[in-house]
């Protein structure tokens, strides 16, 4: 059973960086890959995670959540190793607990590695 607070997402496919999301970057901050879930867009860059969330019918409007890795006390994956099935991410930050499912075909590996290289 999902925490009360947990805020949890799926990712389905590789994709490029939204331009609303570009425009929110910080100078020197870098896209390092992005992400197209069931409606919206998650963004990995070198200093955070960007969530990209388009809300009401239309998803005209769009709500961004954004994690500096900074916060993250510690995360964990589960996979089924080589075998291309779905993957999970969970991160403990100070903002509270994150789910991420990953669908297959998206490299659980390059996302731990670029977690790794950003939290630690």
């Amino acid at each position: 059973m999902a925490e009360p607070s947990m805020m949890m997402w799926t990712f389905v496919s590789e994709c490029a960086v939204p331009m609303d999301v570009q425009e929110t970057l910080v100078p020197g901050e870098t896209p390092v890959a992005a992400y197209k879930t069931v409606r919206d867009t998650a963004v990995i860059t070198d200093k955070r995670l960007i969530m990209r969330d388009a809300q009401g019918l239309t998803g005209k409007k769009v709500e961004i959540y954004s994690l500096p890795w900074k916060s993250v006390d510690m995360w964990s994956s589960e996979n089924a190793g080589h075998i291309d099935f779905n993957a999970e991410l969970e991160f403990w930050t100070r903002a509270g607990h994150i789910k991420l499912n990953l669908k297959k075909g998206i490299d659980i590996r390059k996302f731990d590695r670029i977690v790794g290289q950003y939290v630690l």
